[in-house]
């Protein structure tokens, strides 16, 4: 019976999600399938991490497209984007980890433009004079990622609960975001 490679990086999506430093043959077995299979769809890791990057870029890109950040009112669209993303922070949070090993040129163009658009958002929102504009929209994006991967580990280490992860990490960014009066 055949294998199905998205089947393997979905098993293994999840698996690394919550063990980072899972072992090759850890990953084959959360998938169900011999370490010799895993090796034929994957040579090693690396190749194994530039498919979940794949993947990683393509279930963002559908999270920032259901999340529909380019509509409404700007903290909304961002809590919006962070509840679309939660079911995705604990393979984000390996997949911004492991990506640190790549020089910025090998990392997948989809990235970018991921970060363009959540940019963007942030850029909108200083417009509309709903954030702070003495922080910059790349700061704001790889802050986002921070709290997101921060809030993976969390979820991780039992430290805090799945279901509140989202909620906080907004509301975390956004109580630093937010144009107050006098600033």
């Amino acid at each position: 019976m055949p294998v199905d490679r998205e089947r393997i990086l979905r098993a293994a999506a999840a698996h690394l999600g919550r063990r980072p430093a899972a072992s090759m043959d850890d990953i084959a077995r959360a998938a169900g399938i011999s370490r010799a299979t895993l090796h034929r769809h994957f040579a090693g890791r690396d190749a194994l991490v530039r498919g979940l990057e794949q993947l990683g870029v393509q279930q963002v890109r559908a999270a920032v497209d259901a999340a529909r950040i380019d509509e409404g009112d700007p903290a909304e669209a961002l809590r919006r984007l962070v509840d679309r993303t939660a079911p995705l922070t604990g393979f984000l949070g390996f997949l911004m980890t492991e990506n640190q090993l790549f020089e910025p040129s090998a990392l997948d163009p989809g990235w970018s433009e991921i970060d363009d658009g959540i940019a963007a958002l942030f850029r909108r929102g200083q417009e509309d004079g709903v954030f702070r504009v003495e922080l910059t929209a790349p700061f704001l994006t790889e802050a986002l990622y921070a709290l997101v991967t921060a809030s993976a580990w969390a979820v991780q280490a039992g430290r805090v609960a799945e279901r509140d992860a989202g909620r906080m990490t907004a509301e975390l960014l956004l109580g630093g975001l937010l144009r107050r009066e006098g600033r």
